[in-house]
């Protein structure tokens, strides 16, 4: 520790400390501009000057590291008269657009100005600075504001690792330039600003700050759950902020949660109910979906009813959604899109580990002396693992192995790239467990205390062969090599993998070896590191956390064991069986599910969508309750319109286990309802009685009923009341190592579905700002696999697979290999990408032609 007095008061901190972290620890004020704490001191403004007894010269205390024995001064007439004139040199030219500027009222060069008295312009120059550049988009630069304070540039290149910004020219002429082609649009450049130089361009000129009422709440757009800021005025979100202090995303967001929010107030929404296709009443609306919903039972039996739930509803919502079809309707024929992702990794995880979702919190991945990622790409899945993992790799010492078909951005940063060959997941991953064994690269210890099997793992693992791993993954031994060495040699691992793994055929074999990989690596033990299955819908976790699917009840509790258990708690005797997602499809095919609920989900999304669109049009009766209009509600019999996140409270559960509230931030828009009060109208209706559990009951039911929950929970006063699941604690012995094999590789060349970094499920296809960044459903192809279909770069093309044809522009990129094409799924509707895959699978085979 290093001692030193600042103002007369005594401090010690850790060396390496700035004067400026010292004084703040003391309860002492410096002003500074071009601070921020999230990234490294620039000293650019010199505003936090101070004076160190025995120094001639003003020290800046943002970057200065404190020594022993050293008495710091900060406030004096002469450091006073200093900052001043500093002040007055950054506003020559500074615009007194101050009425206008976006910033005006939390402009931190207007409270700096205000404190240190600078009322008058004593200095002149010529005006040098460029003009506003305002042809970026979401995104406007307006030079002349700009006070080089480099906060922008900083956080682009530490914090989201874009490296889009950079400072242009040099001396009075330097502005901040942009990169475009590397920029992902996260809009934190534009939080970061001191000034209104970088303006977010939806909300230019929208509302004034200190007009705008912050209602705290939680982004899901993804799994994340970063904490933020609804900025509303009326019924209606102006913009998103978060706060750099006391949120675990440290104020960080992604173009998702900075920008997509805009379907919220989009002018599409749905704003009442639709009863063959007319306008109705709720009443009557309600009235028709219980009577369809009571003539199919009564004439067909309660099995001809199904239902498909989303991760956009809440925790409650989902409850209430299963606990609707199982005890008043009495039919198990639920399921959700988890069927063909989130809901494979979690078998295989159970299976294998015990484990229900991620084993850490994600600010565990920070402290990883290794990283690797597996089939994920976390930038545009989850953009919070993606900084923790820059945090570990870049910031720490930590080694990054990214393993992915594509290159993908953390690709960069990696030390050890495997490009492997679509469909070798399942070799890959045993090559690496193998070569940790052969290279004593494992903890034998740690293994023996925690695998049940021990030795069905090393016999399956010594027929591992090496040379068929390189043929199959494409990779060389020496690839494979270098990248156990970086994962076998660290003390604490985070795996991560993701979509190209749980939504592929063989999703959960893939995800079973990767759990193997898991135990060998000891990723699962400490406070760093873990094992964490990314899925991009918001609330996937909770939804698979209430048991929204035919045979798991809420808290991983096994149907059939426990359906007598929770019947007997709902007071009705639960139906036997139940279909999932894939029975339902054959079940409407074959005329023998009439009734189809869909909450706030769309099976166009699904793989083979061509084939849902075809079942979906023979259903007797379509009831489709969600936000926004799609093909489904323009075939609907009865359409209910629901509410977004900023329209509804209740609990979400982020991928790793945090569960916070959600909180009205709006009225619903129109005359939407919450999609609690439609589910427990219906509820009510089908059963003839009032609903008698409510929002606030749901959780302690749950808890009551399953071990899902600790008693930690709801007992903070945290923003958003946030609570952790009980934590992972594996018991002696409890892994059991699954010994999997084979592949699922494809001739040709092959398309491969997923996720845009620019857009989140399909509601972010109504939000203008992310249109305006990707439109439509963008083709990547790779130089030679164009050059050999005739195309060039932005042609319209046609693709064909056994399942269906779709049309889309291509975009020629080095980012996928030759015989790889990727497209993202977001954007349903007939032809589109979707309805090109095979059932359960995001990846098929294709040929591509010209439009």
């Amino acid at each position: 520790m290093v001692s030193l007095t600042i103002d007369g008061k005594q401090v010690s901190v850790p060396a390496e400390t700035t004067i400026l972290d010292a004084a703040r620890e003391v309860g002492i004020s410096i002003p500074t501009l071009c601070w921020l704490q999230k990234v490294s001191p620039t000293g650019a403004c010199r505003i936090c000057a101070v004076k160190i007894k025995g120094i001639d010269r003003p020290m800046t205390a943002c970057n200065t590291p404190v020594k022993e024995g050293i008495v710091v001064k900060t406030q004096s007439a002469e450091l006073t008269t200093i900052r001043k004139q500093i002040m007055e040199l950054i506003l020559v030219n500074h615009p007194l657009d101050c009425p206008v500027c976006d910033a005006g009222g939390e402009c931190d060069l207007q409270n700096t100005c205000y404190e240190l008295g600078v009322n008058r312009q004593e200095f002149k120059a010529e005006d040098v600075n460029p003009e506003t550049i305002d042809h970026w988009p979401l995104i406007q630069q307006v030079p002349n504001r700009c006070v080089m304070c480099e906060k922008c540039v900083k956080v682009c290149h530490e914090v989201v690792g874009a490296d889009s910004l950079s400072v242009n020219d040099k001396g009075d002429r330097a502005f901040i330039d942009k990169d475009l082609d590397s920029c992902i649009f996260c809009g934190n450049c534009v939080s970061a600003c001191p000034t209104g130089t970088m303006i977010s361009k939806p909300f230019k000129f929208k509302a004034r700050p200190w007009a705008l009422r912050k209602v705290p709440s939680v982004c899901t757009q993804c799994g994340s759950h970063c904490q933020i800021d609804l900025n509303v005025q009326g019924d209606e979100v102006f913009r998103v902020t978060s706060d750099d202090e006391g949120t675990t995303n440290n104020g960080n967001l992604c173009t998702g949660g900075f920008f997509a929010h805009g379907y919220i107030n989009s002018p599409q929404r749905l704003k009442e109910p639709l009863v063959d296709q007319q306008p109705a009443s709720w009443d009557d609306a309600l009235t028709q979906a219980a009577s369809a919903i009571e003539q199919a039972r009564n004439t067909m039996g309660a099995e001809s009813v199904a239902g498909l739930s989303s991760a956009r509803l809440t925790n409650e919502e989902n409850y209430l959604f299963q606990k609707l079809f199982r005890a008043a309707i009495g039919s198990n024929n639920i399921d959700s899109e988890a069927r063909y992702g989130a809901l494979r990794a979690l078998k295989a995880l159970d299976d294998v580990l015990g484990l229900h979702g991620a084993s850490n919190l994600i600010s565990g991945i920070a402290g990883a002396e290794a990283v690797l990622v597996f089939g994920a790409d976390p930038t545009a899945e989850a953009p919070a693992v993606d900084w923790q993992i820059q945090q570990a790799t870049r910031k720490g010492t930590g080694k990054l192995v990214v393993a992915n078909m594509r290159q993908i951005q953390l690709k960069k940063f990696a030390n050890s790239f495997l490009n492997y060959l679509p469909g070798s997941e399942i070799q890959l991953a045993n090559a690496l467990c193998r070569l940790l064994i052969d290279k004593g690269l494992v903890d034998e210890d740690y293994l023996n205390l925690s695998v049940g099997n021990l030795n069905e793992l090393k016999q399956h693992l010594a027929g591992i062969d090496l040379q068929n791993a390189v043929e199959a993954t494409g990779l060389s031994l020496f690839q494979l090599e270098e990248a156990a060495q970086y994962i076998g040699q660290a003390a604490t691992v985070a795996l991560i993998f993701g979509a190209d793994i749980t939504k592929s055929a063989q999703g959960e074999k893939k995800a079973a070896a990767i759990a193997n990989l898991a135990i060998l690596t000891g990723a699962l033990r400490g406070e760093s590191g873990g094992l964490f299955p990314l899925d991009e819908k918001g609330n996937m976790q909770g939804l698979l956390d209430m048991g929204v699917y035919p045979e798991g009840l809420p808290g991983y509790l096994n149907y059939a064991d426990n359906a007598g258990t929770f019947g007997k708690t709902w007071n009705v005797e639960l139906p036997n069986g139940g279909l999932d997602a894939d029975g339902i499809l054959q079940g409407m095919e074959s005329g023998k599910i009439k009734v189809l609920y869909l909450a706030a989900t769309n099976p166009l999304s699904y793989p083979n969508a061509s084939r849902w669109q075809k079942a979906l049009e023979k259903v007797d009766c379509l009831i489709v309750q969600d936000i926004l209009p799609t093909e489904l509600t323009s075939i609907a019999k009865i359409v209910l319109p629901g509410t977004s996140f900023a329209e509804k409270s209740g609990s979400v559960t982020s991928l790793d286990h945090r569960v916070r509230q959600l909180e009205n931030a709006i009225r619903p828009v129109g005359d939407s309802r919450e999609d609690w009060d439609i589910l427990a109208d219906l509820y009510a209706r089908i059963t003839k009685t009032p609903l008698s559990l409510g929002r606030a009951d749901i959780l302690s039911e749950v808890s009551a009923l399953t071990s899902l929950y600790g008693d930690m929970c709801f007992v903070g006063d945290d923003r958003n009341r946030p609570c952790l699941k009980q934590p992972f604690r594996p018991a002696s012995k409890s892994f059991t190592y699954c010994a999997v094999d084979g592949n699922d590789c494809l001739e040709g060349l092959q398309l491969l579905s997923g996720k845009s970094i620019f857009h989140f499920g399909t509601t972010t296809t109504w939000s203008p700002s992310q249109r305006e960044l990707a439109a439509d459903a963008c083709v990547e192809i790779n130089p030679f696999d164009a050059t050999a279909a005739g195309l060039k770069d932005g042609a319209a093309a046609k693709f064909s697979s056994l399942s269906g044809t779709a049309l889309a522009t291509i975009r020629v990129s080095t980012a996928v290999p030759q015989g790889v094409l990727f497209a993202p799924y977001h954007f349903c509707g007939a032809n589109s990408i979707q309805s090109l895959l095979r059932d359960g699978s995001n990846r098929t085979e294709v040929t591509v032609t010209k439009a």
